[in-house]
This record gives C-alpha cells, sequence and structure tokens, in this order.
C-alpha cells in the first residue's frame, strides 16, 4: 500500500524573500510553495483510483465498471494530540507512517466496494453484525493492515537477520558488514518483491495510478493547468513519493541498527546466549528501534523534498529509480481519475462549507432492497414501497428480490436512490414512474389523477364478468381511465360499448392518453357525476370521492400532499357521491341494470340504505375482508 503513498505533511518549500509582517502563517506558507513549486497535496493509488490528501480533506477518485469518475471526499478531524505530533521531529513521522498504514488500507477497500469486488456479506457477518454489534469489514480491515505489517517484517526484517546468521561466523555477527549484509538483503528481497507483483494485471493498473498521481502533483507544481495532456508531459517520479520513504528506511536502518547492534554487543554484552535466543533479542531490538528508523527517514525525506539542488542528486537517485518500477505510465483516463482527486481536495481545502461526498457502490438486489427497506420503514414509508421500487427499477419480480444476488452496477443504484430520495420527499412511488400497473394494463398516471388501487382491480373484474352480449357500460368519475379500459379490453368479446365520465378536463385527457396507449375503445364525456351524460346503460361502474372531510387531514402525506383532493373528498360523512347516485343513477339505468360502486371501510351499510329502492343489493368484500363494494340492481 505504501508503494503508492506521498507524505502529504511534506509539503512545505523552502523560504522565500520579501515582507510577510501582515500575512497570516497559512498565507506565508502558501506563498513559500508558490514560490518553490510545491503543494501541500500529497496521494496514493487505489484499485482503478487515487486518493489526494490536502491540510483539511482527502478526497479518492475512482472510476467504476461503467467509465464514470466518482469521487468520495472526507474533512480530516485529527485529535489535539495529532496536531501536537505533527510538530515533532521524528515523533511526526512514526504518527504518518501508521496514520499512512490505516488510512491507506481503509481506503484500498473502499475503492473495492466501488469496483464491485468487495463482495457480499456473508451471513455470518451479518448476524456478528445485528447480534455481536461487530462491523467485520473494519476488523477485517485492521487484521489486513496487521497481516500486512507481520508480512513485511518476516520480510525484511526476520528473513534478512536469518539469511545473515547463516552466512556470517559468531566473530562477525554485529558488525557493520553484518549489518550493510542486512541491508543489503533486505533491498534485494524489496526489489524481489515488486518484480513478484508486477506480474499481478490488477498491481500493474494501480503503479499506473501511481504514475498518474504523481504527473498530476507535478503538472500543479509546474504551474500548468490540469488537464491529461499537460500531465502527460510531467515526470511520473516524485520527491515525496512512498517508494522512496521505503529505500530511506533501508538506508537509514543500516545505520540505525549498526550503532544499536554495537552497543548492544559491546556495552551492554546481551548477545551473550544461544543463536536462537540472540535472534530473538535482535529482532526485538529492531522492532523497538523501527519507529526511530520511521521517523528519522521521515524527516530525511522532509529535507530532501525540500530542495531542487543536483548535489543532493546521488541521495535521491536510489529513491527514483525504485519509482521506475513503481511507477508506471499512465492513460489519458487515468490521469484524468487523478486530477478529479486533486482538484476536489483544492475545492475542499479553499472553502470549508464544500460538503463531504459519497461514492455510489455497487451492490446485490437483495442487499439494496434490505437497505431501502429499513430507510424507508425509518421515515414511515410503508416497506412495500420499496420492494416495488427495486423490481420496477431492476425489472426483477417482486416475490425474488430477496433471493437475488443480481450485482446492480454503480450507474443503476444511482438511479434507484434519486427515486428513493424524491419518494422520501412524499411524492408518491406510482407519480414518480410515471405510469402504474391495473389489471394487467399500464396505466400513465401523474397529479391530476388517483393512483389506482389493487382492490381496484376487483371492482374492474365485477364489471367485466357483468358485462353481457351488445352490453352498454358507463365508468363515472374515470379519473386515470383505468376502469374503463380494463372493462373496455376485458369484455372486448362480448361487444360492449364503453362510456367514461369525469368532471375534470384534465382527468379526461390523461384517461385519453391511457385509451389510445392501450388501445381501447372509448367515448370520453365531462359530466358532474350523471348531470351531462346522456342515455341508458345496462351497467354502471363508480369509484366516487368517499373520504370523510373531517379525515383528509390524517391521511397519509403522499395522499394528503400530491393526490387530487376532489378525487378524494366525499363531503362531511363521506356519502355525497352515493346520496346523488341513488337518486339519479335510475334514470340512466334499463330495468334491470346494475349499478357497481366503491366505497370506504365501514359504509358499506349506510349505503344500501340509500339504495332501498333498487331491487336489491349485494355486499362483497375485498382482499383485507373488507365490505369494499356495493352492487345495486334495478
Amino acid at each position: 500500500m505504501l508503494l503508492g503513498a506521498d507524505f502529504s505533511l511534506l509539503g512545505g518549500g523552502i523560504a522565500a524573500t520579501g515582507n510577510f509582517q501582515n500575512m497570516s502563517k497559512n498565507e506565508k506558507k502558501e506563498k513559500k510553495q508558490k514560490k518553490a513549486g510545491r503543494c501541500s497535496i500529497g496521494g496514493q493509488a487505489v484499485l482503478e483510483g487515487v486518493m489526494m490528501r490536502g491540510k483539511t480533506c482527502y478526497a479518492t477518485a475512482v472510476r467504476d465498471p461503467e467509465g464514470n469518475i466518482q469521487v468520495e471526499s472526507r474533512r480530516l478531524h485529527p485529535s489535539l494530540g495529532m496536531r501536537i505530533a505533527t510538530h515533532i521531529p521524528i515523533v511526526r513521522g512514526v504518527v504518518s507512517f501508521v496514520a499512512s498504514l490505516v488510512t491507506g488500507s481503509k481506503i484500498l477497500m473502499r475503492s473495492a466496494e466501488v469496483y464491485g469486488d468487495a463482495g457480499e456479506p456473508s451471513r455470518f457477518e451479518k448476524w456478528c453484525e445485528k447480534k455481536l454489534h461487530l462491523n467485520l469489514t473494519g476488523i477485517v480491515t485492521v487484521l489486513a493492515t496487521i497481516l500486512g505489517i507481520a508480512l513485511a517484517v518476516a520480510l525484511f526484517v526476520a528473513l534478512p537477520m536469518f539469511l545473515c546468521d547463516w552466512i556470517f561466523p559468531d566473530d562477525l555477527k554485529y558488525s557493520i558488514g553484518y549489518n550493510l549484509a542486512q541491508g543489503g538483503f533486505r533491498l534485494a528481497v524489496f526489489l524481489l518483491y515488486i518484480v513478484a507483483i508486477t506480474a499481478m494485471r490488477d498491481i500493474r493498473r494501480v503503479f499506473m495510478y501511481h504514475g498518474a498521481e504523481h504527473k498530476t502533483i507535478t503538472c500543479y507544481e509546474k504551474g500548468l493547468e490540469l488537464t491529461p495532456e499537460n500531465a502527460k508531459t510531467c515526470s511520473r517520479i516524485h520527491d515525496r513519493c512512498g517508494t522512496t520513504f521505503l529505500f530511506l528506511v533501508m538506508a537509514v536502518s543500516i545505520l540505525v541498527f549498526s550503532v544499536v547492534n554495537w552497543v548492544c554487543d559491546e556495552y551492554l554484552n546481551i548477545f551473550r546466549y544461544n543463536d536462537v535466543a540472540n535472534f530473538f533479542i535482535q529482532f526485538t531490538v529492531k522492532i523497538l528501534f523501527f519507529p526511530v528508523v520511521a521517523g528519522l527517514s521521515y524527516e530525511v525525506l522532509k529535507l530532501l523534498a525540500k530542495s531542487q539542488s543536483k548535489i543532493l542528486l546521488p541521495i535521491k537517485a536510489p529513491g527514483f529509480a525504485l519509482q521506475r518500477l513503481t511507477t508506471r505510465e499512465p492513460t489519458d483516463d487515468m490521469l484524468e481519475v487523478a486530477i478529479a482527486a486533486f482538484k476536489k481536495v483544492q475545492e475542499m481545502d479553499a472553502d470549508e462549507s464544500v460538503p463531504e461526498t459519497d461514492f455510489v457502490v455497487s451492490k446485490t438486489v437483495h442487499r439494496y432492497t434490505q437497505e431501502l427497506r429499513t430507510l424507508f420503514a425509518e421515515n414511515g414509508i410503508d416497506e412495500s414501497d420499496a420492494e416495488w421500487l427495486v423490481s420496477v427499477g431492476t425489472g426483477i419480480a417482486r416475490s425474488e428480490l430477496d433471493g437475488s444476488e443480481v450485482m446492480l452496477a454503480p450507474g443503476k443504484v444511482r438511479a434507484l436512490d434519486a427515486i428513493a430520495a424524491e419518494r422520501l420527499t412524499g411524492r408518491p412511488l406510482w407519480y414518480i414512474f410515471g405510469n402504474t400497473n391495473f389489471y394487467g394494463y399500464e396505466i400513465k398516471v401523474d397529479e391530476r389523477v388517483l393512483i389506482p388501487r389493487p382492490e381496484t382491480e376487483l371492482l374492474a373484474e365485477a364489471a367485466i364478468r357483468s358485462a353481457e352480449e351488445g352490453d352498454k357500460v358507463l365508468d363515472l368519475c374515470t379519473g386515470s381511465g383505468c376502469i374503463a379500459v380494463a372493462v373496455s379490453k376485458g369484455a372486448a368479446a362480448k361487444n360492449v360499448t364503453v362510456t367514461a365520465a369525469d368532471i375534470s378536463e384534465d382527468a379526461l385527457a390523461l384517461a385519453a392518453e391511457n385509451a389510445r396507449a392501450n388501445g381501447a375503445e372509448i367515448k370520453f364525456v365531462k359530466s358532474d357525476l350523471l348531470l351531462n351524460v346522456r342515455g341508458k346503460f345496462n351497467l354502471i361502474v363508480c369509484n366516487p370521492p368517499y373520504i370523510r372531510r373531517g379525515d383528509i387531514a390524517g391521511l397519509a402525506r403522499e395522499v394528503r400532499d400530491f393526490e387530487p383532493v376532489g378525487a378524494l373528498d366525499g363531503g362531511e360523512d363521506g356519502l355525497d357521491f352515493y346520496r346523488r347516485l341513488a337518486k339519479e343513477a335510475p334514470k340512466h339505468l334499463v330495468r334491470g341494470g346494475t349499478l357497481l360502486m366503491e366505497c370506504g371501510e365501514g359504509q358499506a351499510q349506510e349505503i344500501v340504505r340509500l339504495f332501498s329502492k333498487f331491487d336489491y343489493t349485494i355486499i362483497s368484500r375485498d382482499y383485507n375482508d373488507v365490505e369494499r363494494f356495493v352492487r345495486a340492481v334495478l
């Protein structure tokens, strides 16, 4: 991970001349850096992207599987102790090293999520999170960091020690030659490690992004406009690279461990036991002094980065040579990614009001559905809306969502998130989609009409069954025209003629659209119930407004604030339209004709009494066993 990590704290430039008495400390630093061609932004290559870190924030840009650049940014909130440590020589190097390890591991795993490589949590992971409140992803990140350190210690500390103990006789152990040999083996192991991992395609691409990160920073430091074309002309070698830091660690470790081994052998005489004991004593001493090595190496790198003097070139050259291995020439699209991360850091450093941003990561259908159910439930929205949203948005049957392992690409997740965000405002889901399915027909809906309810399909089905050969059918309060369309299409074999009426011109316009879209032959009439309707009919179907006026304020937000009130308000007791139907319908029904009506819960018995002059009435129930429909036969 450190191969692609630059130390952003090394960005201070050399002193500049001029009068700075009236400038703030930050302004002085900015002027120094500008004069010296420096910036305080460093970075790290990640999977298919680059992380850039500035003074107050960091941003990670990743190109997702669909080719879009996504940027996730976070503000830095260092503790008081961290802020103090960054001003203490040597200590700040150790702190920076550890912080780079931890933050780098987190960012690497996060970038893998964007690219769809993170995988779906197992049942065990979900159980741990739910029952034990353990975030296994976080635990895995920590373990990965620990294992990475352990592997590095084994390869670069234990292995060189073992080889030198095997080669050198006892009288030459702990000498300068002994420590130089350890350093040589350490460098050889490092080079072999780099060559070995370069055989992996993903690592080669990481090295290309590493090159893109360096070129972007260099492009800015040269004062060029940040474009892929300009960055491409810049060097992929940089003074503040983590690869150079690793070389310096190896070089400084030779000096430090030579002195420490000499003191331990000559003055403390702690290597007086058998070979195994002496090996572990020496190993422990090296581990204890490694923070000193890291801190000193950091200070050396910091000093070297401040100067471009050719005198220092021999010291820098080995690190630059190693960067030839850990960076590769990037493509233009990789440079675009690095520039996006850099610009985001610039923007956030310059303006503290700029908000943080998040990646949109790939997710399986069932994981997305579960997360959306929880979000909707927390906001008082029925969980079924979450299921319908995902089902319609993905084309996967609602009953199959929980078992679906289909991976949603970031673009699809982003599209579903946009719908979910609009649903959270209260707007009904079917208005957002713009259509709904009713009795097998696609019906366009918007704020001009009520959204057809599932139980209303039972009313349409009853009308289709009741219609006989050549009947004339009238759909009152047609709204979207869903019932009229269902009856016209469903009873087409019976040669029925369908008329639909509504008081709203907007509703009639939408109903006509639905009739044309579904190939239904329907005559539309603007009428306040039966006022402008002419002729008699064998069957009248009506789903009138039946909500009590006093209850409208207590309806769900998506109904109260978005659906047309005129299609809801049934008067003080909700029965106004039924009274009118009882009075007016007989004039428009043939003898033996049928009137089918939908009603609200608890209203059916009252409606039956209103139609006492009809030959007979029948009440039927909906899916929830509620008395929902009244059939009145003249």
